[in-house]
Protein backbone atom coordinates (compact mmCIF):
# COMPACT_ATOMS: atom_id res chain seq x y z
CA UNK A 1 0.00 0.00 0.00
CA UNK A 2 1.37 3.59 -0.10
CA UNK A 3 2.84 5.48 2.68
CA UNK A 4 0.40 8.49 3.64
CA UNK A 5 3.02 11.00 4.85
CA UNK A 6 0.31 14.01 5.21
CA UNK A 7 1.87 17.74 5.11
CA UNK A 8 4.98 17.07 6.78
CA UNK A 9 6.50 14.54 4.60
CA UNK A 10 5.89 13.78 0.53
CA UNK A 11 6.95 14.79 -2.43
CA UNK A 12 9.51 17.55 -2.23
CA UNK A 13 9.04 19.71 -5.42
CA UNK A 14 5.58 19.79 -4.04
CA UNK A 15 4.50 23.48 -2.54
CA UNK A 16 2.03 21.63 0.20
CA UNK A 17 1.95 25.66 2.18
CA UNK A 18 0.82 27.13 -1.37
CA UNK A 19 -1.48 24.37 -1.43
CA UNK A 20 -3.53 24.57 2.18
CA UNK A 21 -3.71 28.65 1.28
CA UNK A 22 -5.43 27.49 -2.29
CA UNK A 23 -7.54 25.47 -0.74
CA UNK A 24 -8.84 27.86 2.06
CA UNK A 25 -9.29 30.65 0.03
CA UNK A 26 -11.52 28.33 -2.29
CA UNK A 27 -13.34 27.32 0.71
CA UNK A 28 -14.03 31.15 1.69
CA UNK A 29 -14.96 31.53 -1.69
CA UNK A 30 -17.55 29.03 -1.67
CA UNK A 31 -18.66 29.64 1.56
CA UNK A 32 -19.25 33.69 0.57
CA UNK A 33 -20.80 32.96 -2.61
CA UNK A 34 -23.10 30.09 -1.29
CA UNK A 35 -24.35 32.78 1.21
CA UNK A 36 -24.81 35.58 -1.25
CA UNK A 37 -27.35 33.44 -3.44
CA UNK A 38 -29.31 32.63 -0.31
CA UNK A 39 -29.46 36.56 0.84
CA UNK A 40 -30.27 36.92 -2.98
CA UNK A 41 -32.96 34.66 -2.77
CA UNK A 42 -34.37 35.75 0.60
CA UNK A 43 -34.55 39.31 -0.67
CA UNK A 44 -36.10 38.25 -3.89
CA UNK A 45 -38.85 36.06 -1.99
CA UNK A 46 -39.69 39.28 0.19
CA UNK A 47 -39.50 41.89 -2.18
CA UNK A 48 -41.59 39.87 -5.22
CA UNK A 49 -43.94 38.14 -3.51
Amino acid sequence: MADHQGTTGGHPAMDYAEHERTYKLFISLAKWGTISCIAILVFMAVTLL
